[in-house]
């Protein structure tokens, strides 16, 4: 386990994940826990842009529409939020489908919908 990428950043991400979820509890939309994670990013001086844009490319053709990732933490991390009862596999499919074109390497998918916080590493 010691080999996993970006270890003690995904460590620190779900940590904040945690507080977040601990503050406000389950029940409120996505874009509620992303507003508080921006405040504690900001607050942990951990650099991100947030909803980053990636455009898509279909045999040579940027096609109209992009991928828009809830955040990118430090150029180097995808962090797909969720607020659902439950992730599922197509949620994976989702980040990976960001990692690929974002060409990062790890994504950390977030569920703030459950009791607990869930959250799963996506390696690319």
């Amino acid at each position: 386990m010691s080999n996993l990428i970006y270890k003690e950043d995904a460590y620190k991400i779900v940590g904040i994940c945690m507080e977040v979820h601990n503050q406000l509890g389950k029940g409120f939309n996505e874009v509620v826990y992303a507003d508080a994670l921006e405040i504690e990013l900001t607050d942990n001086n951990i650099p991100y842009s947030r909803e980053m844009k990636y455009g898509i490319v279909y045999k040579g053709n940027l096609l109209p529409h992009k991928y828009k990732a809830d955040f990118i933490i430090d150029d180097k991390i995808v962090l797909e939020l969720k607020a659902i009862s439950c992730l599922t596999v197509a949620h994976t499919k989702q980040t990976l489908n960001y990692l690929a074109v974002s060409k990062l390497k790890l994504g950390l998918l977030i569920n703030f919908g459950e009791d607990s916080l869930k959250y799963k590493r996506i390696v690319l």
